[in-house]
């Protein structure tokens, strides 16, 4: 899972960054993916996930679609970077 959604990292450094790695799945992540990665993870882990989500990964359709899910509607804005 950590090797097809973060492909530009190890998995061991994938799996550093949990949040991280968790916006990854949800945005880029097959269906067996983000299956697994639900197997580990529960409804208010995943919800603090999102609260902590890295802005520039989220799309704003899997950002809703997620969002949803664990009942937020309408979803909050995407993460943004804070520029200086």
């Amino acid at each position: 899972m950590a090797r097809n959604t973060v492909w530009f990292k190890s998995p061991a450094e994938a799996m550093n960054e949990p949040f991280h790695l968790i916006a990854h799945v949800l945005t880029y992540g097959t269906y067996e993916d983000v299956a697994v990665l639900r197997k580990y993870i529960s409804d208010d882990e995943l919800r603090e996930a999102m609260d902590h989500a890295p802005p520039g990964i989220f799309d704003p359709r899997s950002w809703a679609y997620w969002n949803l899910k664990i009942g937020r509607y309408p979803a909050p804005p995407l993460p943004r970077r804070l520029l200086p």
